[in-house]
């Protein structure tokens, strides 16, 4: 309705303004909330940049485009927390805010002076404010109940149970006032076409997959194999490093094969690395843990882009930036379960600690239970990648 520039640039706005206030925050309560604006910045950001993407790039174009952003997005995954504890232990955590200031100038500079688009004639679409608000609300008091249970509050409680019924009953007023509204904040029905309803539920196995081993490779490395704190991140690193390399180059292959085949081999990789991990033990070399997840990392860079690029390419211009946003929500509501479900085995299997990581006899048990999970989870986006539709990218028409 607003145009992907405006949109984009109230993000860097936001995200920027929030920056500046994290690091200028002056208790917990303040940043906590100075926090909640960089996620709008950021919610606008992630998604606008990506259909951006989609927009200005033809198909073939975005073979190497979408190379370029993973790229981005794993060199900053790495980087950004090694940064952080830099900034932490030797200057200020302050800082860790401050450096986005410089980033956001840029970007917003390079933004408003090099990305044209033309106006939109006619008259704009009414904004739905009513199913904005009942999806943002049922949305949030998911993951709320996700994050949340188990820790603030048992499963079983009270609290656990009225916020889920809350989410449940806000999400299907949403389902309902959808319906009913010619002009909808999200159309339901885009889910029904096979490429968008596939590539939404490959992003909750990404999330799952992605969440699990950022938070558990560490875990075992340091508590099982016996290592520090820095050799158990670079372990960790290994799923960074294979994700962009296969990333930069799953675009030549969907252009050779398809998207659905790029993805179904992407995820056959995936279950691979994934069944690497089950031959880990406590007497394993930290070697094995970062060959498997490098092995998953390539897997996911073959699966998350050719997926992301068949859900865009399948609808019309005005439909693009909700197909693009609803992907990158799944995968953090793949998260979110990940947090849920994965921390319940653990906690219920090991000892908590003082600083809330788990630990005690139990730890490699548990540990390979998420392994486990990660299995299956692995398995399950095999069986939804092979529910996108059969395409031939070749015959794709260019960017307008």
């Amino acid at each position: 309705m607003f145009g992907r520039k405006r949109v984009m640039m109230v993000g860097i706005a936001l995200f920027l303004l929030g920056s500046v206030l994290c690091a200028v925050a002056w208790s917990m309560p303040a940043l906590i909330w100075f926090r909640v604006l960089q996620g709008l910045g950021a919610g606008a950001i992630l998604p606008m940049s990506l259909t951006i993407a989609g927009d200005i790039y033809s198909l073939a174009e975005r073979a190497k485009i979408q190379g370029y952003l993973a790229s981005v997005w794993a060199a900053s995954s790495v980087l950004g927390p090694t940064l952080g504890g830099v900034f932490s232990q030797f200057v200020s955590w302050r800082w860790i805010f401050w450096v986005n200031v410089p980033i956001a100038v840029v970007a917003a500079v390079v933004l408003w002076s090099r990305f044209h688009e033309k106006e939109r004639e006619g008259e704009r679409e009414p904004i739905d404010y009513l199913g904005a608000a009942l999806l943002t609300g049922g949305s949030t008091a998911l993951v709320l109940g996700l994050l949340e249970g188990g820790h603030a509050w048992a499963w079983a409680s009270l609290e656990s149970v009225g916020i889920f019924a809350a989410a449940a009953v806000l999400l299907a007023a949403f389902a309902v006032t959808a319906r009913r509204n010619a002009h909808p904040i999200f159309d339901l029905g885009l889910l029904r076409r096979r490429a968008v309803g596939a590539s939404t539920a490959a992003g909750l196995g990404v999330g799952v997959i992605t969440l699990g081993l950022t938070t558990y490779v560490p875990i075992y490395a340091q508590g099982v194999l016996g290592v520090g704190p820095l050799v158990a991140g670079f372990s960790l690193a290994a799923l960074m490093v294979g994700w962009p390399l296969a990333a930069t180059v799953a675009g030549r292959i969907y252009l050779a094969i398809g998207f659905r085949w790029t993805a179904v081999i992407g995820s056959v990789i995936v279950l691979f690395g994934a069944l690497l991990t089950l031959g880990l033990g406590p007497g394993s070399p930290v070697w094995h843990i970062s060959a498997a997840v490098f092995v998953i990392g390539i897997g996911m860079g073959l699966v998350a882009v050719p997926t992301l690029v068949a859900a865009q390419h399948s609808v019309e211009w005005n439909e693009r930036g909700a197909v693009t946003a609803t992907n990158m929500f799944s995968r953090s509501i793949g998260q979110a379960v990940g947090v849920a479900a994965l921390g319940a085995v653990v906690n219920a299997m090991t000892t908590v600690g003082a600083d809330g990581t788990p630990d005690g006899p139990g730890l490699a048990t548990a540990v390979h239970v998420v392994f486990w999970c990660v299995v299956g989870t692995a398995a399950l986006m095999f069986g939804t990648v092979l529910l996108l539709p059969r395409d031939n990218p070749r015959t794709a028409p260019a960017a307008p």
